[in-house]
């Protein structure tokens, strides 16, 4: 049997990089607001009230239900984090997927609150950037007053024994079954406050009927700064332990939804 042109299976998307550090593939357009020294990251008591009804009253239940019924979202190892009861934790994932991603933080750090550190688009969109700070979203400073109040935001939260969560890869790359090098940067945090480090990667599975790929979440850690080590080499080497623990997770992806090819440059 002849098939017509009309027929043809439909051709896998392709996506085409320069640069894995720094390109954007978000469909989000969104001019972010300056977070400077004005900008409240913990608010006042109406925050914290705020903070319950929408992230564990709300948010939280209902990332559970979306995550299970769109993704059929499972999570690997998450018994790990008991090895670290009683302690703040930082938690480092792979970034590639914008909807999922927003709410998986909170289910892998489960009983703690996670507090995500995001950029300034996050709590710059005209209604939700409102409701972002009660869900834990902590956007990155502009200027170095704002660092410090920051740093406070993020000590007071360690204070209490929560998780800090992290995307390394800063971009999102939908369906990226690879893990894009990153920078150690922000593996200063559980350095200067003595935090174990903890990492999840999303790995995409083929379900049977389904089109949408189910996430499982592979949870690992905790790692542990060497003391023994100068700053700069603790830094390092605990991002290379994550780095190197993402990667050998990633090879279980086995559905490739988007194809990455890296641009070639030309003379």
């Amino acid at each position: 049997m002849m098939f017509g042109m009309g027929e043809a299976v439909k051709r896998q998307k392709v996506i085409y990089y320069s640069d894995e550090l720094k390109d954007e593939f978000s469909t989000a357009k969104i001019k972010p607001i300056i977070i400077d020294k004005d900008y409240s990251y913990d608010g006042n008591g109406l925050r914290k009230l705020s903070h319950i009804f929408w992230y564990v009253i709300l948010a939280r239940p209902l990332a559970y239900i979306f995550l299970k019924l769109k993704f059929g979202h499972k999570i690997v190892n998450r018994n790990a984090l008991k090895q670290s009861e009683g302690r703040s934790i930082f938690i480092y994932g792979n970034h590639t997927n914008a909807a999922a991603d927003a709410f998986i933080p909170s289910m892998v750090s489960f009983p703690k609150d996670a507090y995500v550190i995001v950029h300034p688009d996050n709590v710059s969109m005209p209604v939700l950037g409102k409701v972002t700070p009660s869900l834990g979203a902590l956007p990155l400073p502009d200027t170095r007053e704002a660092v410090r109040n920051f740093l406070s935001s993020i000590e007071g939260h360690l204070t209490k024994n929560e998780a800090v969560m992290i995307y390394p890869e800063a971009h999102i790359w939908p369906y990226y079954t690879k893990i894009r090098p990153f920078k150690d940067t922000s593996f200063r945090y559980p350095v200067q406050y003595h935090s174990p480090v903890y990492c999840f990667t999303n790995v995409y599975k083929k379900r049977r009927i389904r089109k949408t790929p189910r996430i499982v979440t592979y949870v690992d850690g905790p790692f542990l700064a060497d003391e023994t080590l100068s700053a700069k080499e603790q830094k390092q080497r605990l991002r290379d332990l994550v780095y190197e623990t993402m990667c050998t997770r990633s090879a279980e992806n086995n559905i490739e939804m988007i194809k990455y090819i890296k641009e070639t440059k030309h003379d």
